[in-house]
């Protein structure tokens, strides 16, 4: 599919900066989770899943996935989860483990390849018997859960599932990680750091002997997490195979459904190798825009529903793909 020319994405007056589009919405929106009801649900290996549904009692469903050390509870999940229902579908926000505010019974944790939560997600949502269409929608880790997911099944994913989007995806996990490692953006690698070891304590609290925090303050970026915690626990041999395996790029040209990548060009966790160009340009269902503005999960937008730009695109896009 040609890629998309230009973009109606037009950010207010001082927004122009990817970092405070980055930053602004964690501070200053806020918005009510009141319009979530929680289930939980049972993994195959024993474990939990807890769901955040929004009902508008709709044929039509989202699946919402969030982003990294992130939740259903991010603004940016429920201003889509809003957003959503206001166009009068269903969504379904849901949480990775330990990201609910309870940790998790497992050692094993998440990551950018856990398909099999999401499909277990799906897979529920499906056994109510309430709807006929699906939407998948992904932001950052979860836009590349959510992409990585439609091409790994090509052409045998369900028939509900009818469009995608995804919105500040981390396409070539190593390239992200390599940018996310610069002096630049040691800010945010930190805040990732701290809330990771913090679920790494509580995971020594609930599984003593099988993991540990030694020497954790050595850690300055992704590679040397996901060496230590991330490749061991999930069965990768290293960072670089985890990478290599998981990075949702190989998969683009196997989607088989119509489906919208945005990826603002000043994303500060984004690097070249995060623009899926020949990808999209060689599968006639995949739609790649690039506004030169919104940061990572930014997009913001002050508009009298208080409605961010995100939410707005995503919901013309299903709208035009129905």
């Amino acid at each position: 599919m040609p890629l998309i020319p230009g973009s109606s994405y037009c950010p207010p007056y001082l927004f122009n900066n990817g970092h405070l589009q980055t930053i602004y919405p964690s501070l200053a929106r806020r918005l009510s989770p009141e319009l979530y009801s929680r289930e939980r649900i049972t993994t195959s290996d024993d474990d939990f899943l807890d769901l955040d549904w929004a009902r508008t009692d709709s044929d039509s469903l989202a699946i919402l996935s969030h982003g990294l050390e992130g939740s259903s509870y991010r603004p940016y999940m429920i201003g889509m989860a809003r957003a959503l229902n206001l166009h009068g579908w269903d969504a379904l926000a849901w949480n990775y483990r330990s990201c609910s505010g309870e940790i998790n019974r497992r050692l094993r944790m998440y990551h950018n390849g856990s398909i099999d939560d999401l499909d277990a997600v799906i897979r529920h949502a499906f056994s109510t018997d309430r709807y006929r269409r699906v939407a998948l929608i992904g932001f950052s880790l979860g836009g590349n859960l959510t992409l990585m997911y439609l091409g790994s099944l090509g052409t045998a994913i369900d028939h509900r599932i009818e469009s995608a989007a995804a919105f500040s995806v981390p396409c070539d996990l190593a390239a992200g990680a390599r940018e996310l490692a610069k002096p630049r953006n040691c800010f945010y690698m930190q805040q990732f750091l701290v809330s990771l070891h913090g679920k790494i304590r509580k995971k020594m609290e609930l599984l003593p002997g099988e993991i540990d925090d030694k020497d954790y303050h050595r850690i300055r970026n992704f590679k040397e997490f996901d060496d230590r915690y991330t490749a061991p626990i999930h069965g990768f041999k290293n960072a670089e195979d985890y990478w290599a395996k998981c990075s949702c790029k190989q998969f683009i040209p196997s989607i088989t459904i119509p489906t919208l990548i945005v990826n603002s060009r000043d994303d500060p966790f984004l690097v070249d190798g995060c623009y899926p160009v020949l990808e999209a340009e060689r599968n006639r269902f995949v739609h790649l825009e690039m506004p030169r503005h919104g940061g990572h999960v930014g997009f913001v937008q002050f508009d009298h529903k208080g409605t961010y730009w995100s939410e707005q695109r995503a919901m013309e896009f299903l709208a035009q793909e129905l």
